[in-house]
């Protein structure tokens, strides 16, 4: 008998948490404020902020790129887990939503760490491989419009060494990607991507039942 994912009640989910989050103050604060916000669905959850912590963490990552940004709970995440000359570039076209991102990054000393770029970012990421950047990044999280994704992937890829972790929020996208009526484009670009990756050999890869699905893709 093949044994799936356990599911979480919302009282298992609470435990989860109460076990296992180690969220600062500052964090809390933010993701609290952001759920009084007309789009709170926007940011990933407590423990997958966490998870991205520690992957980080476990490749030692010097460099981040993180597309799509909001109000910038995942990117502090990511920011406390780079030694103190590490750098993050956060993509993000929202002037509203980053303006709260920088008074928390300010507020958790990270401001030297993190360059914010508000243009599309699939301008950011072309600059970034004109200007040589190809193979200097360690870790990447998308976690933006799905009809891009492809390209975000792709430019990511050049961008990160060999070895390095690029990280895909949505992947289940809310479970619409089983739903034989859902035909809108958001959903048919994730369907789409995930079969991609399911083929991609240039990576070693596992989507993992987190938030709204998060998948892992290793650069070989």
């Amino acid at each position: 008998m093949t044994r799936h994912t356990l599911g979480l009640s919302e009282d298992l989910h609470a435990y989860l948490l109460q076990t296992s989050l180690r969220e600062p103050d500052t964090l809390t604060r933010l993701r609290d404020e952001t759920a009084r916000m007309a789009n709170p669905d926007l940011q990933v959850a407590p423990e997958q902020g966490q998870l991205l912590h520690l992957l980080a963490e476990l490749t030692g990552a010097r460099a981040i790129l993180e597309i799509g940004t909001f109000t910038g709970y995942s990117a502090a995440w990511m920011a406390l887990a780079l030694p103190a000359d590490g750098r993050l570039v956060a993509c993000d076209v929202s002037a509203d939503y980053t303006r709260i991102a920088r008074k928390v990054w300010e507020e958790l000393g990270l401001n030297e760490r993190i360059q914010l770029h508000l243009q599309p970012a699939l301008q950011t990421l072309d600059a970034l491989l004109a200007a040589g950047e190809e193979a200097r990044y360690d870790m990447a999280f998308i976690d933006a419009d799905k009809e891009n994704y492809d390209g975000y992937y792709e430019r990511c890829l050049k961008l990160l060494r060999p070895g390095g972790l690029i990280c895909v929020d949505n992947t289940l996208w809310h479970g619409r990607v089983i739903e034989a009526d859902a035909r809108d484009a958001d959903t048919e670009a994730i369907r789409a991507f995930n079969a991609k990756l399911r083929d991609d050999d240039r990576v070693s890869l596992s989507m993992l039942p987190i938030g709204d699905g998060l998948t892992l893709c290793r650069k070989r």
